[in-house]
């Protein structure tokens, strides 16, 4: 039975990344997109709740695809559910690298989150852009391949970050750089002269070596292992060793279950 995957972005349903992504996984099997009918950037993990979800098929060439007017945890959700079954879902490629403190906020990574937490795998792709041109996606496809053809028979990898340099020269594990940023509220006014606000940040220390950010501001293809469970395991063992109050009971044997499922995966 063939491999099916689901494509689908922040973007939309309309950008030039997704058809890329699309055809470089349509050698591994089946393929069917889902995205959002309108940009949904930054939009994190948010779901849509308030209101009903419509499921449109579009034309998008060789494919069966549709949008949706939701977040792309939105599309994911539905296109899994309207697919029946999905073994892998790829997010991307983003027009803008997803790395360090972004993959809090990333569309594109939340995608590939809710894959996993719906017990399937998740990998999201993202690569540079500028004001002055879109990525050139035929120059990265070679890498693209490279990196799916490294992921695909990897089943432990339930949830992976990808970010593509603009000329890459090869690919590094990652870990996601986390560094601090000063955070500015910059106030201005419309033509109206209502009062509106800007949020700036600008990083405070540079990438360390080993991260995402570094490696792709040294032209690595840039792959980052990440998971669901946010859990600070050394701060909780520090915690439990000065405390009266005791762990919950069952939490380190559905630990352990968790994992010994995701090595069987």
């Amino acid at each position: 039975m063939k491999m099916r995957i689901l494509i689908s972005n922040d973007d939309g349903i309309y950008s030039p990344g997704i058809m890329p992504l699309a055809q470089a996984a349509a050698r591994f099997g089946d393929v069917r997109v889902v995205a959002p009918n309108v940009e949904q950037s930054s939009m994190s993990h948010a779901i849509t709740s308030s209101r009903p979800l419509r499921f449109k098929r579009v034309n998008r060439g060789e494919f069966d695809a549709y949008s949706v007017n939701g977040t792309p945890a939105d599309c994911v959700a539905l296109g899994m559910h309207r697919w029946g079954h999905v073994d892998l879902v790829l997010s991307g490629i983003n027009l803008g690298l997803n790395l360090g403190n972004s993959c809090w906020h990333s569309g594109t990574l939340a995608a590939a989150k809710q894959a996993a937490l719906l017990g399937s795998r998740g990998i999201a792709f993202s690569t540079n852009v500028s004001d002055n041109h879109e990525p050139d996606f035929s120059a990265l496809e070679p890498h693209v391949a490279k990196v799916l053809d490294l992921l695909m028979p990897n089943r432990t990898l339930v949830l992976v970050n990808v970010n593509l340099p603009e000329k890459p020269k090869g690919i590094r594990w990652t870990r996601q750089s986390v560094r601090h940023y000063d955070g500015k509220v910059v106030p201005d006014k419309d033509p109206m002269g209502r009062s509106i606000f800007w949020f700036t940040v600008t990083p405070l220390e540079g990438a360390g070596k080993g991260t995402d950010r570094w490696a792709v501001e040294h032209n690595w293809v840039s792959i980052t292992p990440l998971r669901l469970d946010l859990t600070d395991e050394a701060d909780l063992a520090r915690a439990l060793a000065i405390s009266s109050t005791p762990a919950v009971k069952g939490a380190r044997r559905r630990t352990s279950v968790r994992r010994s499922r995701k090595e069987r995966r």
